[in-house]
């Protein structure tokens, strides 16, 4: 589950920030400019920040926005509109809520479309999933979170994952854990983020996040049970290129199905991702 991007600094640069008494180093007759560019680097990023708000919740009123990002209701109004306006927002004239528009979904399917590791690996996670009955994910980092780029959905693990999105926290699931165990940069990043809590069973603390890591690489393979859902399991391997772990693929489903299942599943994500790796450019 992705966090709500927290509120940006209300303080704002430039001119309007400057002390009256003191003196610009930019040239006098550049300061407009700059301003100008600030202001707009500003306005994107905030406007950026309006998307991410929707990233939990399917609709959004203007207020709701607001206070989410920690700026004004006529600025959030103005953002939204603007974004209506290019297809990225989209608004119910029932409610007056906004949702995620269809530009925004289409811009997301040619991402998606265009991606190397879902072409490499959706053969082999089709063939796992109608083989096994189990929901089978390919997934990839981004910062401390992991992005499932692929979902085959089968069952009840299917079924509850389609309710949460694609992003999650690394340190709650198999697949997370098998990328960080193999890639420093990726265990970094989640050691700054730090260890909320997402499960009864998720990791809380550096300690034991290393404890986990240590033994990933000594089986080569990670699992989570109830980590990130309660009562269910996952088992993932890495996807590796130049002996560092760029994606996973894993298995999701049931925990007294997954439990029972472990060692099929994985040999067959062990082979699944030898072959996706052999196929990456």
């Amino acid at each position: 589950m992705s966090t709500v991007t927290q509120p940006r600094s209300s303080r704002r640069v430039g001119r309007e920030g400057a002390d009256d008494n003191t003196v610009s180093s930019v040239p006098k007759g550049l300061r407009g400019e700059s301003d100008r560019t600030a202001g707009g680097l500003r306005s994107v990023g905030t406007a950026l920040d309006v998307l991410e708000c929707f990233a939990i919740d399917g609709s959004l009123g203007v207020s709701d926005v607001a206070r989410r990002l920690g700026i004004g209701k006529a600025t959030a109004h103005r953002l939204l509109q603007t974004l209506v306006t290019r297809g990225f927002v989209e608004q119910d004239r029932g409610t007056g809520k906004y949702r995620l528009g269809m530009h925004l979904y289409e811009l997301g399917h040619l991402a998606q479309a265009r991606n190397t590791f879902r072409h490499a690996a959706l053969p082999h996670l089709q063939a796992i999933a109608t083989g096994t009955g189990y929901t089978v994910n390919l997934g990839v980092p981004d910062g401390a979170d992991l992005v499932f780029v692929e979902r085959i959905e089968t069952g009840e693990g299917g079924e509850v994952l389609g309710h949460v999105g694609r992003r999650l926290p690394l340190h709650c699931t198999s697949s997370g854990k098998v990328i960080a165990a193999f890639n420093p940069a990726v265990d970094q990043a989640r050691r700054t983020a730090g260890f909320p809590p997402y499960a009864r069973r998720t990791i809380r603390t550096e300690t034991a996040w290393s404890r986990a890591l240590s033994d990933v690489r000594r089986q080569g393979f990670a699992v989570s049970h109830g980590e990130s859902f309660d009562g269910m399991t996952s088992i993932a391997l890495p996807v590796m290129q130049r002996k560092v772990a760029v994606a996973s693929i894993s298995a999701f489903g049931p925990t007294d199905q997954i439990a029972a299942d472990l060692d099929r599943l994985r040999v067959l994500l062990a082979t699944a991702s030898r072959r996706i790796a052999a196929e990456l450019p």
